[in-house]
């Protein structure tokens, strides 16, 4: 029985609620029910996709856990504890499934690091999103100064470090930080909708989908063309291709079996 995450599942569609009350703050108790939910939905043959979202609607999560923090001052090994975060955030990014978070509320510090990581991030209205980590004499630390400036550019994600100023959802859409602004309260039916038309696919296609944009993106265009080359030649190993053509020379939809 974990403390801090509820996990449901509904017709290939994963539903993680992170539940740390009264801002859902991650802690390192959080970190690692992450990491252990992940690695079970990883290897769940009935899972094509997972959306992840925060309990109530005042946080999705609003940062770090503060409190954990004087106890890493001055520790000789700290770059070791911070790589364990690190790995966690890694593991969810580099996931083989498609991810989608929903932000129904505060996106501060570690909470927009954690967003950052998913494919498609969805947002309420009501939403603000923010890396203030600067307002307490540090900066973003999970990964922030890295994957912020790679989904919306180097300037745009130094004025908001810069500042530590929180952004609307609709500043947000329009640098590219969300992918969707939903009504207050709509946010994990409009995930799960979308879910819905995701995990109707073959995650065979899905999983080398995502490789290939997460891996390739990183490369020059031509060493990203051949992992493109590589992976397209694995996907007619499988036999949900043969399952896919046929069913549209039979007119009828395809009943993926995820192999």
């Amino acid at each position: 029985m974990r403390r801090f995450l509820h996990v449901e599942k509904e017709n290939h569609l994963a539903v993680i609620t992170i539940d740390n009350p009264p801002l859902n703050v991650l802690s390192k108790a959080v970190f690692k029910e992450l990491h252990e939910v992940f690695s079970e939905l990883e290897s769940d043959q009935e899972v094509v996709a997972v959306v992840v979202t925060g309990a109530g609607n005042q946080a999705f999560v609003a940062g770090a856990d503060i409190k954990e923090f004087p106890q890493m001052m001055g520790k000789t090994n700290m770059v070791e504890d911070v790589m364990e975060g690190h790995r966690t955030l890694n593991f969810i990014e580099e996931f083989s499934k498609p991810t989608i978070g929903v932000l129904n509320g505060l996106t501060f510090g570690g909470g927009c690091e954690l967003a950052l990581t998913f494919d498609i991030r969805i947002a309420e209205e009501h939403v603000q999103i923010g890396l203030p980590e600067v307002k307490l004499g540090l900066f973003p630390g999970g990964g922030g100064t890295q994957r912020l400036p790679r989904l919306v550019g180097t300037a745009k994600a130094k004025e908001l470090m810069f500042t530590g100023d929180p952004i609307t959802v609709d500043v947000a859409e329009k640098i590219g930080l969300v992918n969707h602004v939903v009504p207050t309260g709509e946010g994990l039916n409009a995930a799960k909708v979308l879910g819905k038309k995701i995990t109707r696919h073959s995650l065979q296609a899905l999983s080398r989908i995502k490789r290939a944009v997460n891996e390739g993106v990183e490369k020059p265009l031509q060493e990203g063309i051949e992992l493109e080359a590589t992976l397209f030649a694995e996907i007619f190993q499988t036999e949900d291709i043969k399952e896919g053509v046929q069913a549209f020379i039979e007119k009828r939809k395809p009943a993926f079996q995820h192999r």
